[in-house]
């Protein structure tokens, strides 16, 4: 049968070429991901940048260390405590640094430091000199040397004269003086001597830093951090995919393959091939051609990693220092899953071809008598129930849930894969449905064509599959996520009663003189909300860094609505704390907690918020002293006029990297960043998966239209012209493009059902989203494609 197997390629030179290519493309996408997400994963940290220069380092110990029952335990600091004086007093030749709050008002970000920590990094002065006054300060944009300048600090805003501009990004050096007056903390010591001396002088009561663990301390640690966990994200996200999808295409592609070889396999079995022959034969076709199509995708793949990569940084969703990795492991497992993707797809069909009797042969190539067997219908009736309790036990259990596009993807992978398995079945009743449109082609075209999608059900659900793919999630998921980041804005904004916000333009937070501005203002109620931690000590042995809002609980409940199932606001003080149910703490009880800057104390529970809270704890300054307010809320009294107020809002924060807001304009602004957010990282995971699923597209109907040149011909024979013969391929393309697209609505209306019935149980009804354009264009470039595939093999004359 091997030898069968060889002479079949030979003769149905495009089917196997198709097939070929789906396989290698799947393989190579897959290897592709792979290497990207071993990029972000493997690739070794970025080089020390803030302290370049200085060999070694101490800086206080960041982390909070508790005895629990069950020995030490510790979580990260979120409020830095600072070296002592003693400490900088055993190096007299250290750089002290202190890094705080300082930015040019309306300048690009940056911070603060003394000008001796220029030493620190290779960085040097272009023009000026060092500052020498308190009111001197060196720059690294934003202004010329000799210009008068405010600088916005944790306490407000003063003049400073710009004397020098320095090549150190993103930095206001100070005189050593005033940055000690703006910030006595002392944030860590830099010293050109050896690491053991240094160790032997600090002992227990600070960390020394050398090597790498010097990049610990640059500013943008947390950033790359975060950039490469979203990358890590996007490509895990879209290797899955691109795993789903190669399975579907490339088994879908092997059985439309077989499906038009019914012929062949009925001449096989009458000549006398067994059932078992037949069966190896496919299988032997498919091990010939998956071998060197899996070979070259695991071959390919790494070559595709570069440039994905490169647009994911371009894109600003993967930092641009990541390391391209050499690991091997991708390819290898690109390669071994195609091959087994591969035979898996060509069991099915082996299975079914291996049954056919030799008497009922002939008769079952003439038309397909039954679309769908017991063993597909239960097939895609499981995948759809599966998809279908998912969603009633998210909507019934755990509606938040529904906002984490992590459990509401594999749902849509769901349907998708059901809608595939079960689309046989419902090309007939689609078909029908859509042949209303075709009325208005001349002659019999309108006839010929529902006719011949409907007559081959199988081929036509397998032509139809990555339309089915790719219009199906685009709708699911694009409209998936704007209905999930206009939930998650109405739920922000529900609680605020404020007309007016004021919010910082960076990520410094406001400063005290503003705050005190804000205040002052008649005719307005303003309160200022700041975010910090506490923690406490779980079960005796494990410590939990738990987010909360320091509040003012005077000045709150006119600006924010605080839904409380037990206890009061007004009996927060600076004894007392407002918890969340997920501390499993009643009224009254005293808890044990710690402060972000990792001094102890205990708290009175005053009162228990509900389950639609967005904060997780209350306190008041007492307990969070350094942390910075984010937001200012403004709530107009009666009978004061909105004008005036947004007048003097907007003087109060100018020259303080501050902007006034009215509440309906917070509202449309953090639904858009959100959306804009979403779609980005949706967009690129959909952009890998419609590339691979518009070749697959133009693939399969290059094998249909091979598989089709009889028929052109017969129908030239009875008379049809040139032209009547194209109408009736492209209107044929079109209609199983249309099925396709009709099988993405049902998937998209169902996920988004569920999604709905989920989501309005958060906030106010949400209506179903569906990214119109989106939609459209992905639509409509199946159908171009897909008629341009049709119609070029029966542009070829023949004879």
């Amino acid at each position: 049968m091997l030898t069968i197997a060889f002479s079949t390629l030979r003769t149905r030179m495009v089917s196997f070429v198709g097939t070929f290519l789906a396989l290698a493309l799947g393989t190579a996408l897959m290897a592709a991901m792979g290497q990207v997400l071993a990029t972000t994963v493997g690739s070794p940290e970025r080089e020390p940048q803030r302290y370049a220069s200085a060999p070694v380092v101490v800086v206080p110990d960041g982390r909070l260390r508790v005895d629990g029952r069950l020995g030490e335990t510790s979580a990260p600091l979120a409020a830095p405590r600072g070296l002592p004086e003693s400490l900088a007093g055993r190096f007299p030749g250290a750089v002290t640094d202190r890094v705080f709050t300082a930015r040019l008002a309306g300048g690009p970000a940056a911070v603060g430091r003394p000008w001796s920590a220029s030493r620190t990094a290779p960085q040097r002065l272009l023009r000026g000199g060092a500052p020498a006054g308190s009111r001197e300060i060196v720059v690294s944009g934003g202004a010329r040397v000799g210009d008068r300048v405010r600088v916005v600090t944790a306490a407000g805003a003063e003049p400073y004269t710009v004397v020098g501009l320095t090549t150190a990004p993103g930095t206001v050096f100070f005189s050593d003086a005033e940055a000690a007056r703006l910030s006595p903390r002392i944030d860590a010591l830099a010293l050109w001597l050896p690491s053991q001396e240094v160790h032997a002088a600090v002992g227990s009561a600070a960390k020394v830093l050398t090597g790498q663990n010097r990049a610990l301390l640059d500013p943008t640690r947390k950033s790359d951090e975060q950039a490469r966990n979203n990358a890590g994200t996007i490509v895990g996200i879209a290797a899955g995919f691109a795993v789903f999808i190669a399975v579907f295409v490339v088994s879908s592609t092997f059985a439309f393959a077989a499906a038009q070889r019914r012929r062949e396999f009925a001449l096989l079995r009458t000549v006398g091939a067994t059932p078992g022959q037949v069966r190896r034969m496919l299988y032997g076709e498919a091990g010939i051609v998956a071998l060197p199509a899996a070979a070259l995708g695991a071959i390919a793949g790494p070559f595709l990693a570069g440039p994905i990569l490169d647009w994911l940084v371009g894109l600003e969703m993967a930092p641009g220092w990541l390391a391209p990795s050499t690991a091997t492991w991708p390819s290898l497992v690109a390669f071994a899953t195609g091959v087994v993707v591969a035979l898996s797809g060509v069991a099915l069909a082996a299975r079914r071809a291996g049954r056919v009797r030799p008497a009922e042969a002939m008769r079952e190539v003439a038309v397909e008598p039954r679309a769908m067997t017991w063993g597909r219908w239960a097939v895609g009736a499981a995948l759809v129930g599966t998809a279908l309790v998912r969603m009633a036990m998210t909507a019934i259990g755990d509606p938040a849930k529904a906002t984490n596009n992590k459990s509401f993807m594999p749902i849509v992978m769901l349907l998708v894969a059901g809608a595939g398995v079960l689309a046989p079945a419902l090309v007939r009743p689609v078909t029908r449905l859509l042949a209303a449109s075709l009325n208005g082609l001349r002659g019999a075209g309108g006839v010929l064509v529902p006719a011949a999608a409907a007559a081959s059900a199988r081929q036509t659900a397998a032509v139809a599959a990555p339309v089915l793919i790719a219009v199906g999630l685009a709708a699911a998921l694009l409209g998936g996520a704007a209905m999930t980041d206009a939930t998650k804005t109405a739920a922000q904004a529900a609680p605020v009663r404020a007309d007016y916000l004021v919010l910082p333009t960076g990520t410094a937070g406001l400063d005290r003189q503003l705050v005190e501005r804000l205040r002052a203002l008649p005719g307005v109620d303003v309160a200022v909300t700041a975010p910090t931690s506490v923690y406490t000590l779980e079960g005796d042995a494990v410590l939990i860094q738990r987010p909360a809002e320091v509040v003012d609980p005077a000045r709150l409940p006119a600006v924010l609505d605080v839904p409380l199932t037990a206890g009061s606001l007004t009996d927060l003080d600076d004894d007392g704390i407002i918890v969340s149910k997920s501390w499993e703490r009643k009224l009254g009880a005293n808890v044990k907690v710690w402060r972000a800057d990792g001094s102890e104390t205990s708290l009175k529970v005053v009162g228990v918020l509900g389950v639609d809270a967005q904060s997780d704890s209350y306190v008041t300054r007492a307990n969070a002293r350094s942390a910075p307010p984010t937001t200012a809320y403004a709530k107009l009294r009666p009978g004061t006029s909105p004008a005036t107020v947004q007048a003097a809002l907007e003087r109060a924060v100018s020259g303080h990297n501050a902007r006034a807001v009215a509440k309906a304009g917070w509202v449309a602004q953090a639904g858009e960043q959100r959306g804009s957010a979403s779609r980005l990282g949706l967009l690129v995971v959909l952009g890998i998966i419609l590339a691979y699923t518009a070749i697959a597209l133009v693939n399969t109907l290059l094998m249909a239209a091979s598989g089709r040149a009889a028929e052109r011909d017969a129908l030239r024979l009875l008379g049809a012209t040139r032209g009547q013969v194209l109408r009736y391929t492209a209107g044929e393309a079109l209609l199983v493009v249309a099925v396709g697209v009709v099988l993405a609505a049902g998937v998209a209306v169902l996920s988004l059902a569920g999604l709905w019935a989920s989501l309005t149980q958060l906030a106010a009804p949400i209506a179903i989203s569906l990214p119109w354009p989106s939609i459209a264009a992905v639509a409509g470039g199946c159908a171009l494609l897909g008629v341009l595939a049709s119609i070029a093999p029966a542009l070829r004359r023949r004879r």
